[in-house]
This record gives structure tokens, sequence and C-alpha cells, in this order.
């Protein structure tokens, strides 16, 4: 997109003004110019110190309509557990031999990883190699769990995992603007929501500082928390 293309996008936000979730959505459709089908982001600035580990937020939420985007999901688990995650749909599933592939090549060609907790010891020689990309299994966002078919079927219906990053906001992609202003709305009603769900007992102040509804390209618009 131009520079000229998006100053004009620009000019329709007012930026002393803080939209309702309708008023952001429709006008973020009319401010996106993308050839693509943009993907929609909400970016949440919270009250809480990152830095201290009793003020962390992390948790899922199921998008009622889901982000748009085809998940490649990869299963580590044995046995009939692993027949019935590639049976729901996982586009990789394995155990010791996948995770000696991993180590050898380094290569992750998935987005997001579930684990049987009896393959957890076994994930140690790739433990780094996940972790530096956020991909480790973790029973906090329901990634290691016992019926890793349950939780195939509801990361490909629109389960989502969020958590803060180090400066005290958390992005997320809930859409593409190809989606119905109700879906993107009821979208980011949900997701807000599930922030303001999992407060940190210890955060003083105004938890919610801003949320801010952008497409891919497009300009900022604050939103009502």
């Amino acid at each position: 997109m131009s520079s000229k293309r998006f100053r004009a996008a620009q000019q329709l936000v007012d930026v002393n003004k803080t939209y309702s979730a309708e008023e952001a959505v429709a006008l973020l459709k009319q401010t996106s110019t993308t050839k693509f089908d943009a993907s929609v982001e909400v970016h949440i600035h919270l009250g809480i110190d990152p830095s201290k580990a009793d003020q962390l937020v992390r948790a899922t939420a199921q998008l009622p309509h889901g982000t748009g985007k085809k998940l490649r999901i990869a299963v580590f688990a044995k046995g009939a557990m692993a027949k019935a995650a590639q049976e729901a749909g996982a586009d990789l599933v394995g155990d010791t031999d996948m995770i000696a592939e991993i180590k050898k090549t380094s290569k992750l060609d998935f987005d997001i990883a579930i684990a049987a907790p009896d393959m957890m010891k076994e994930l140690a020689p790739i433990a780094k190699i996940l972790g530096t990309k956020g991909m480790m299994p973790n029973p906090k966002n329901d990634t290691v769990t016992p019926d890793p078919a349950v939780a195939v079927k509801a990361l490909q219906s629109g389960k989502i995992a969020f958590r803060n990053d180090t400066t005290g906001n958390v992005h997320q992609i809930i859409g593409k603007v190809s989606f119905s202003p109700e879906q993107l709305q009821a979208n980011l009603e949900t997701f807000i929501d599930a922030v303001k769900k999992v407060k940190p007992s210890e955060a003083k102040g105004t938890y919610i500082q801003s949320v801010t509804l952008t497409s891919s390209m497009g300009p900022g618009i604050k939103v009502t928390a």
C-alpha cells in the first residue's frame, strides 16, 4: 500500500476518539485498502509489570468465528492417542522419530505443537528449538493434554492462546477483513472479555490501558474496552 493511500485511510480515523466495537469494525473495513485479504489484529496494552511472574497474562480463548488462518498442527503422542489425533486432522503426528528429525534439522514445519503428558520428557532434546519459536507445549494453554484429538479440534474451530510480551502488550489476530462485521465484532468482544477474565490479582490501577484494532498495513483504531 502506498504512503498516499495509507494517509488517506488514516485521515478517516479520529485519533482522539475511542470507538465502540461496532464503530471500530466498520471503520476498519473502510480503511483497509490492501489488495489481499488482510488480517485483523487487536493490540491491548495492559497495566501490568511484565517483569514480575505474578503479573503475567497467559490464557486461551475460543473465538466464535476463528482467525481465518489454517493452522498446521503437530502432535507428539503414541499409540491410540496418536491415532485419534491423526483422525482429528492433525497435520503431523509422531513421537521419538519426529523429535529426532527436528533435533537433526531444527526445522518446525508447523504452527503449533500439542503433546501428550507422557511425551514431555521426550521433548527435552528439542525444548530449546520449540521454545525459541514459542511452540513448547504447556499445560497453561492446553497444549499438554491427555486428549490431543480434542485439542486439535478446538484449535481448528478457533481456539487461540495468548500471552503478554515483555512490554506488557498482548497481540492477537482475530480474523480477516473479509469476515462480516458481525463476525469481527463477536471475535473482538470475545477476545477482550478473555483478557479481562485473567487479570492478575497483583496488578494495580487500570488493567486494560488501551485497545487498538488494525488491519494489516492499516491505521490503528482505538476501541472501548
